[in-house]
């Protein structure tokens, strides 16, 4: 589904990402942890073609087709989609009318018939239970005034309605309470399947309790340091990064 291959990425003329080697099969869960500054989210942010960031060797390829070339507009439409690690509001937008919008986009771009508002609000209903977000929240404007919990919800809701093909998650679970981080997990339990693979940034351990990673990746001064298991989680629970620095 999507291999990053021998990838290099400055912004300005800072070398932020230094040779990146991932392999991600369809419909596998891949997790991203290190220390601040390490380079996460730069990661995710130059595989949604985010501007700024210039890859200067390697390349990305998503189901076979190099996408090094492509804006973050083309990026989005052939199936990446990011969850931001603080989702920004925007004033005078509806949620709802986001939501249609987004849609919309996405299958006039698949040459598929678009849908009403009251179409979208239909399949949005269930999923919104499931995600446990109130009604209201379709009529308030983009994350206005929204609490960090309803925001990352939000950011899920998006997703389980858009289906990417790779889900993007930066710290989608940062800020979150006990009871919102078994919701968030659960979102991410429906979105990933046989046909979307998921890359997540994490400080923590415990929403590994309840979602279960292919595989963990550890990711210092813009290197990938160490692969392997969940069992790898354990070991930078007890030790910390003092062992990759």
């Amino acid at each position: 589904m999507l291999k990053i291959e021998n990838l290099k990425v400055n912004i300005k003329k800072n070398n932020i990402l230094q040779s990146i080697n991932i392999k991600i099969k369809t419909g596998e869960l891949h997790v991203i942890m290190g220390p601040n500054g390490s380079g996460k989210s730069s990661l995710v942010s130059t595989l949604v073609g985010k501007e700024n960031y210039t890859i200067k060797n390697g390349k990305l390829f998503f189901n076979g087709i190099n996408i090094s070339e492509l804006n973050i507009e083309e990026r989005s439409k052939v199936g990446m989609l990011l969850s931001f690690q603080n989702p920004i509001s925007i004033a005078g937008v509806k949620n709802i009318y986001f939501l249609h919008t987004a849609l919309n986009e996405k299958l006039t771009y698949l040459q598929n018939e678009t849908i009403t508002v009251l179409q979208v609000i239909k399949k949005i209903k269930q999923k919104m239970k499931y995600l446990k977000i109130e009604k209201k929240l379709l009529n308030r404007d983009v994350n206005e005034a929204f609490s960090g919990g309803e925001r990352k919800k939000n950011e899920l809701l998006q997703m389980l309605l858009l289906k990417p093909k790779v889900a993007l998650l930066d710290e989608i679970d940062s800020g979150l309470d006990i009871d919102s981080m078994k919701v968030v997990s659960n979102g991410i339990n429906l979105i990933k399947s046989k046909k979307c693979s998921i890359v997540l940034i994490t400080h923590y351990k415990r929403i590994l309790n309840y979602i279960e990673p292919n595989f963990i990746h550890i990711l210092v001064d813009g290197k990938i340091i160490k692969s392997g298991d969940k069992t790898l989680v354990n070991e930078i629970d007890l030790f910390g990064y003092k062992n990759y620095v």
